[in-house]
């Protein structure tokens, strides 16, 4: 490339252009690369723990945490569970205003201000794996804001987890606040 730049630029400020073109060209190619390999090395640090899947949910043990126009969302507080991995993994069950129920284990990582849908709750008490394997990023503009809800006032604090599993399920039942210790 030098000699083609050297061939089109024959004067001195045309060579001192075409090597400012060469470094410039080389400095983003130097800039693009590092920050591809910190990307790469951040998603080769962080490993998912392998699933297991709780127990079906029992109506003793669910809170509701929030509620919107039609629907009513409880956590069952047995299936929270802080993992290694740095995820809070739960069951959630959404309540329609006519009595229908969805129930799901989901996990969230404040890390990266993430959910996961891993399985859907069946009547008998199984479970369905979800066939959706991916992490989506929490969105706060959607008519039902469960996730939100969970990110901000239970289970994080900015990007990370906000406690161990018994201090979640404590706020959970409001004997905590966030932001008391």
């Amino acid at each position: 490339m030098l000699f083609v730049l050297n061939q089109t630029f024959s004067s001195a400020t045309g060579k001192r252009v075409a090597a400012m073109i060469l470094l410039t060209s080389l400095s983003v190619t130097s800039l693009v690369k590092a920050a591809d390999e910190v990307d790469e090395e951040a998603e080769k640090e962080w490993k998912e723990v392998a699933l297991q899947l709780p127990e079906a949910p029992k109506a003793s043990n669910l809170i509701d945490f929030y509620q919107s126009n039609n629907l009513s969302f409880a956590i069952d507080t047995r299936s929270v569970n802080v993992v290694t991995d740095g995820t809070v993994r739960y069951t959630l069950i959404a309540t329609s205003s006519s009595g229908a129920k969805n129930v799901s284990y989901e996990a969230i990582r404040c890390q990266s201000y993430e959910k996961k849908l891993y399985a859907f709750g069946r009547p008998d008490g199984s479970w369905s794996r979800s066939r959706k394997n991916q992490w989506e990023v929490i969105s706060g503009t959607n008519t039902n804001k469960q996730h939100l809800i969970l990110f901000t006032d239970y289970f994080c604090e900015g990007n990370s987890i906000a406690g161990k599993t018994d201090t979640i399920v404590d706020r959970l039942r409001g004997k905590r606040s966030l932001f008391s210790r």
